[in-house]
């Protein structure tokens, strides 16, 4: 394939518009979809072709890459009313991004190629500034033909791409390790600022003396500012969490693999979005953690 090829990116929030303009800053042809018409304005600004529905955003494309939230969102916008794999033309690739079980990877690859399509198992990790970057790293895994033919896309999209494996569902695998590890660091760096919190402490000084010492943690450093600026817009929001710990947890429970640490982060992130923050960046565990015990963080006092 040429650089001529023609893509269409279904899921344009924080990573998919960053992918989208990644791809067409290398040249390519991009259309998108996604149900967030300011997403869809972007996409025109930065020269791609927004589109209402997967299906027509699909049309001709060479590659379509599925950025959504979730296994139930990646469903629907290939196998849905209106969704791309039925409008797909033959031997055309699904790069497959959204966080899901392996088993559900598993069973998307099964139902494309039944419509004579290629599915790469293609988690992403990076957060939005790589995706807008062009320097994701990807945990793929598909057969070797459907390397070669999602190649122009993941070129243009990541710094790194790693070949895990022909077997569709290792590349989902390699990411829930990833996500495991994501969601204790995240939870525990929230407990650390609102402990410090606890005992009088300048948490911007907290933030600047543990990301110099052993504690640190790229989930602490890239956070915890949020906490200290009190703001928390979705970079990624505390319901992926519950999502994707929930996702371990099953998998845990079904080879009878214990997971306490896990466990515990899942928990606190499940009272974070029963306390109503769900849809606010993961770091309000913080927030979550302060309101329990009649703390006050940077930005709590507009909450009350």
């Amino acid at each position: 394939m040429s650089g001529h090829s023609h893509l269409a990116v279904i899921g344009l929030g924080s990573m998919g518009l960053g992918m989208a303009r990644s791809l067409l800053r290398a040249g390519l042809a991009v259309s998108g979809c996604d149900i967030n018409e300011q997403a869809l304005a972007s996409l025109a600004d930065a020269g791609g072709k927004p589109f209402s529905t997967p299906a027509a955003a699909v049309a001709g494309a060479d590659i379509v890459v599925v950025v959504v939230v979730n296994a139930a969102q990646t469903e629907t916008v290939l196998f849905g009313d209106n969704g791309a794999a039925a409008a797909m033309k033959p031997g055309a690739v699904i790069i497959s991004s959204a966080t899901i079980a392996p088993a559900q990877a598993k069973a998307f690859a099964a139902w494309a190629a039944e419509k004579g399509l290629l599915y790469l198992d293609a988690p992403i990790s990076g957060g939005s500034v790589k995706a807008e970057a062009g320097q994701l790293t990807v945990m793929a895994s598909g057969p070797a033909e459907t390397f070669a033919a999602a190649r122009p896309a993941l070129d243009a999209m990541a710094a790194t791409v790693y070949e895990l494996g022909d077997a569709v569902g290792i590349g989902s695998s390699f990411k829930i390790v990833n996500q495991l590890l994501a969601g204790v660091h995240i939870a525990a760096a929230c407990e650390a600022i609102t402990f410090a919190k606890s005992m009088d402490l300048d948490i911007s000084r907290v933030y600047e003396v543990i990301t110099k010492s052993a504690g640190n943690s790229w989930m602490f450093e890239n956070r915890i500012p949020h906490v200290v600026a009190g703001d928390y817009t979705p970079h990624s929001a505390v319901s992926i969490f519950t999502k994707d710990l929930g996702i371990v947890s099953d998998i845990g429970r079904a080879q009878k693999f214990p997971l306490p640490i896990a466990s515990a982060a899942l928990q606190l992130f499940i009272m974070t979005e029963g306390a109503g923050m769900g849809r606010d960046d993961d770091s309000s565990v913080a927030r979550l953690l302060a309101q329990v015990s009649g703390l006050t963080l940077p930005g709590m006092d507009e909450d009350a």
